[in-house]
C-alpha cells in the first residue's frame, strides 16, 4: 500500500494531500505525513468522509442535543464472509495491511469517534481464523487458494476519553448474522446508527420508556458523496477553519487499528498515544452544494 509515500510526495511537492483509507498502513508511515505536513505548513486529511454524510450528522445531532442523554457505551460490527467471493484479485485482502480491521475499519471508527470523541485506551482479540481462502469468484480464478497472513476476526474494546466503553467486531469470517451495524446507548435512551459506509439513513431512536424504535428524519442531507472530505478541506484553507475529515483523525483512527492488533499480541490494554478533538458538526440547512453558513 502506498497511500503513505505518495502522500508524501505530494507535501514535498508544497501541495496539501488527501488520501483513500487506511491513511497508513503502520502508525511510523503515518505519523512521518503528519510531521511533515506540519513542518511545511501544509494540511493532510483522510478517507472516509462518510461521516459527513446526512446519516450520520444526523446522529450527532440527536448526540448533542441529548436526545439519548449521557452516552454510556456502543457497539459496532462489520462481519461478512471475505472478499474472495466477489472480487477479481482479493489476495491483497489476507496481506499485511488487509483484513477486515483495515479494510472496513476505518468507516466504524472514523464514525464512533465522529460521534463520541477520541479513545484514550484499547485491548482486544484477534485470530487468522483459516490459513488459507479458497476464491469462489465464479469469473476468474475459481478454486485458487489464497494464504492468510493477517487477522480475519478482530474483536476490540475501547475506553472513550469522554466516557463511553465501546465493542467494535469486523470479521471475514462470518456467513451471516442479525447483528446491528452500530449503535450508542445514553442515559435516556438507544439510537441505532446506519451504514457508515453511506451517506444516507435510516437513523432510528428508542427512548426510555417507549415501547418501539421511531425512525427520525435526516437534519442533514443526503445528497452528498465520497470527495465531501476533500471539500471540506478546500473550504477551510480559504476560510482558516479547520478540516473534518483531517490527518489527525485519520492517523487516530490507524491507530486504533494497529493497537487492537497489539492488545491481542500481547494480552495487555493499549494506551492511545495521538491526540485529536472531534469534527465539528456541519451545520443544518446548508444550501446544496456549500460546506459553511
Amino acid at each position: 500500500m502506498v497511500h503513505a509515500s505518495v502522500n508524501l510526495q505530494i507535501l514535498e511537492a508544497g501541495k496539501c494531500a488527501h488520501t483513500e483509507k487506511p491513511f497508513a498502513v503502520d502508525k511510523a508511515e503515518g505519523q512521518a505525513v503528519l510531521d511533515l505536513a506540519q513542518a511545511k505548513g501544509l494540511r493532510t486529511g483522510g478517507a472516509p468522509d462518510t461521516f459527513l454524510g446526512g446519516g450520520l450528522q444526523t446522529c450527532r445531532k440527536l448526540i448533542d442535543d441529548g436526545w439519548i442523554g449521557e452516552p454510556v457505551a456502543a457497539t459496532a460490527f462489520m462481519a461478512a464472509h471475505g472478499p474472495e467471493g466477489w472480487h477479481p484479485n482479493p489476495d491483497f485482502f489476507y496481506q499485511k495491511g488487509g483484513g477486515p480491521m483495515f479494510d472496513m475499519g476505518p468507516y466504524y471508527l472514523t464514525a464512533l469517534v465522529s460521534l463520541l470523541g477520541p479513545v484514550r485506551r484499547v485491548t482486544g482479540s484477534a485470530r487468522a481464523s483459516f490459513s488459507q481462502r479458497v476464491i469462489t469468484n465464479p469469473e476468474q480464478r475459481t478454486g485458487e487458494r489464497i494464504d492468510v497472513e493477517i487477522p480475519t476476526h478482530i474483536t476490540g474494546v475501547m475506553d472513550f476519553a469522554s466516557g463511553p466503553v465501546g465493542t467494535i467486531v469486523t470479521s471475514f469470517d462470518v456467513w451471516s448474522h442479525n447483528l446491528p451495524r452500530i449503535e450508542i446507548y445514553g442515559s435516556e435512551g438507544s439510537l441505532s446508527v446506519p451504514d457508515p459506509n453511506t451517506f444516507d439513513g435510516p437513523v432510528r431512536v428508542r427512548r426510555a420508556g417507549q415501547q418501539d424504535w421511531h425512525e427520525v428524519p435526516l437534519t442533514h442531507s443526503a445528497d452528498v458523496g465520497r470527495g465531501i472530505g476533500v471539500a471540506d478541506m478546500a473550504y477551510g484553507l480559504r476560510s482558516g477553519r479547520p478540516h473534518r475529515a483531517s490527518g489527525e483523525l485519520a492517523y487516530h483512527v490507524v491507530e486504533l487499528m494497529h493497537s487492537f492488533h497489539e492488545a491481542s499480541e500481547t494480552g495487555s490494554h493499549v494506551m492511545i498515544e495521538s491526540q485529536v478533538q472531534r469534527p465539528a458538526a456541519l451545520p443544518m440547512g446548508l444550501r446544496a452544494g456549500t460546506l459553511d453558513e
